[in-house]
């Protein structure tokens, strides 16, 4: 396991800590060596600053997971700049707010993407290169960057968040924030040189982007993988020797119902999810498809990084529940009048220490509201992230969700956890995803809805539903009705687009 290290480095010295003669990434370019690495990252590094930009200019890439969205995130920090990772899923209007609200001095993408920009979308000062550009620097190598002596506290990144419930903001992220994350994650993962972590998230995502970070801080290597079909994981995995996958449940709900090859799925050593809370069901369909692998639920926010995962241990006793801290995270919960809750008791999430990000880019009151001082008890003090997140810690000191203050359904005068319901609806098995919301209704106040995705026949799936949830749930808590989907909407980090539910949006 590799050792924790509380002292915050510039993230761009990363790499070091691998053999330089051990893989550091294979993907369609090749194989590149931990030695390769270092000296590809200067060379982007160097090619960035040729550009003409300066010490604090922000740099925005709009790349599927090329070797140059590899490099980037460590390449732009090398370079005193800040990386701005744009979601390749993403459209041209979401581009242009992202490119406008971050200031970004240039946007690193390919011509077929930039093609589709209309003009006004690049802000005046923004210039335009293509990747191939990047890519011939790397290869020229005429002059090649050392590692940085940056600040632990200065600005590496601004990672904007999907915006399912409003336009993105930019949450800003710093050397420290990125490295101490990746030891963190490194280290309750127990990744070793040996492991070979696929990446299939995005890395405008903050849990994609640690892929890379925890693998290369434990001298692993990455595979990065743009997939279509679940079919094409499960090929990559048996393909490169996969050992690490890192998920949300919508796609852990995909990649359980594919077929997969018996020798593939049992090279996986560890599967891990966040973006949502695993159901019990789930976990049971990924232990029976992954029979080797260690499963670790995990809980974070983008303001923190990662607050909690549940050991492996745990997950068969506890499977409903978020875990313990991750190191370095200061994790409590909070009652409304400020004190700490005690055990059972229900509070909201606070998480301060290291990992907390700097705030909202150029936006102090969104700032405020979110990041105010940690509680006076609290172990870190400093500034601390106010969740929204209402939670419970039980007796054993493990975190569970009971929902956010802004989902919360009130029908018939009750207060009710979506998250209470969906876990109900998804137990017995008749439905693969479901998400529940209140619409607004005359007499209960909200009326509770399920969006879902079924096995098969969807009557029957509601018929078999109704019947066990009338045995099973209180009736204030009964779902007043169904809506069936095919395919239940995304965004673009691949989770549930609850916003687009509530709204009958339909994918």
């Amino acid at each position: 396991m590799i050792p924790l290290d509380p002292i915050p480095r510039p993230i761009d010295r990363l790499p070091s800590m691998g053999d330089p003669a051990a893989v550091a990434i294979a993907d369609r370019d090749g194989v590149l060596d931990y030695a390769g690495l270092e000296h590809a990252m200067g060379a982007l590094a160097a090619w960035l600053l040729r550009a003409g930009l300066r010490a604090g200019d922000r740099v925005a890439s709009w790349l599927p997971k090329t070797r140059t969205a590899c490099l980037l995130p460590l390449a732009a920090p090398r370079a005193g700049l800040i990386h701005v990772p744009i979601n390749p899923l993403l459209k041209r209007a979401q581009v242009a707010h992202i490119l406008a609200d971050s200031g970004a001095a240039i946007l690193v993408t390919q011509g077929a993407r930039a093609a589709t920009l209309a003009p006004g979308d690049v802000p005046a000062g923004c210039t335009v290169r293509d990747e191939r550009e990047a890519g011939e620097a790397v290869a020229a190598a005429i002059d090649v960057m050392p590692p940085s002596h940056s600040a632990p506290d200065a600005l590496a990144a601004i990672l904007y968040t999907s915006g399912s419930t409003g336009r993105p903001k930019g949450v800003m992220l710093s050397h420290a924030n990125l490295w101490l994350g990746a030891i963190s994650v490194a280290h309750y993962l127990a990744l070793t040189p040996d492991d070979v972590t696929l990446c299939v998230l995005p890395f405008s995502f903050d849990y994609g982007q640690n892929q890379l970070f925890s693998s290369w801080a434990a001298g692993a290597h990455v595979v990065p993988l743009d997939y279509l079909t679940p079919r094409d994981v499960t090929k990559a995995v048996a393909r490169h020797d996969v050992t690490t996958l890192a998920g949300v449940p919508p796609l852990w709900a995909s990649l359980t119902e594919a077929a997969w090859p018996d020798e593939a799925a049992a090279r996986l050593r560890r599967v891990t999810n966040s973006g949502g809370a695993l159901t019990p069901v789930m976990v049971e369909r990924m232990r029976a498809c992954f029979p080797a692998a260690a499963i670790y639920p995990m809980y974070g926010l983008t303001e923190a990084f990662r607050s909690t995962y549940l050991p492996p241990a745990l997950v068969a006793a506890h499977p409903a529940s978020m875990g313990r801290a991750i190191p370095f995270a200061d994790v409590m919960v909070v009652r409304t009048d400020g004190a700490r809750a005690a055990a059972g008791e229900a509070g909201e999430l606070v998480h301060a220490g290291p990992l907390v990000a700097q705030g909202y880019w150029r936006d102090p009151a969104r700032t405020a509201e979110r990041f105010r001082p940690a509680p006076v008890w609290s172990a870190s003090g400093g500034m601390a992230v106010w969740s929204g997140d209402t939670v419970m810690q039980d007796a054993d000191g493990l975190f569970h969700f009971i929902g956010r203050a802004d989902e919360m359904i009130k029908s018939s005068g009750n207060r009710i956890s979506p998250t209470e319901i969906e876990e109900a609806v998804l137990r017995g098995g008749e439905v693969v995803e479901a998400v529940a919301y209140g619409r607004a209704d005359p007499v209960l106040g909200h009326a509770i809805i399920v969006a879902a995705r079924a096995q098969g026949d969807t009557s029957a799936a509601e018929h078999a539903l109704r019947n066990r949830l009338r045995a099973e749930l209180p009736n204030f808590m009964q779902p007043h009705a169904y809506e069936w989907y095919d395919a239940l909407p995304r965004n673009a980090n691949a989770k549930l687009d609850r916003a687009a539910i509530r709204q009958g949006m339909r994918s």
